[in-house]
């Protein structure tokens, strides 16, 4: 897992150095709920350099880990999406879809034999804890990008779906910097 991190780093490097393209197009942002499920590191591009009003593409990783005496819980969720945006100025309305890949580990110290055992409690997405897995996502909300760059908002109706189901009330919320 800490190679692909590590890649995902690097080609976020090489798309910042690469394209000179107009303030905004380019932005990174923490996002509370969401495609990521808890929270994730993201960042946000246009293919058309030149038009923020364009078709763009989104990726991130996020998660979260609890390790203690008796139990060792993990999540690491990467969302990939392709979006566009709607507007002038500094409001647009996003709409977008994509696939959030997602691994969850879940173990319990049984004190009785001494062997760690699965538990299964994440079944609302999961079927039965099983990952890694990948999950639909869907995005319809607001962004919020200053026309020189600078701080960005977003709020966002995050539908996801699997085999599983389909959650039509998942939100999210993002703060960063836009470029």
């Amino acid at each position: 897992m800490r190679k692909l991190l590590l890649i995902i780093c690097f080609a976020l490097l090489v798309q910042f150095s690469l394209f000179a393209q107009v303030p905004g197009s380019q932005s990174v942002y923490v996002e509370l709920g969401g495609a990521g499920l808890a929270y994730s590191f993201n960042y946000d591009f246009r293919f058309d350099k030149n038009n923020i009003n364009s078709w763009g593409m989104r990726m991130g990783a996020g998660g979260w880990a609890r390790n203690d005496s008796w139990r060792t819980e993990g999540l690491l969720t990467m969302p990939l999406q392709v979006n566009k945006l709607f507007g002038k100025q500094k409001h647009f309305f996003e709409l977008g879809g994509g696939t959030t890949f997602i691994y969850y580990r879940d173990r319990v110290n049984d004190w009785n034999n001494g062997e760690p055992r699965t538990w299964k409690d994440f079944d609302f997405i999961l079927n039965s804890g099983e990952t890694p897995a990948f999950m639909g996502t869907l995005n319809f909300g607001y962004r919020r990008i200053p026309v020189d760059g600078g701080f960005t908002f977003k709020a966002n109706l995050n539908p996801i779906f699997n085999h599983n189901g389909f959650w039509p009330l998942w939100v999210g919320v993002g703060f960063g910097y836009a470029f």
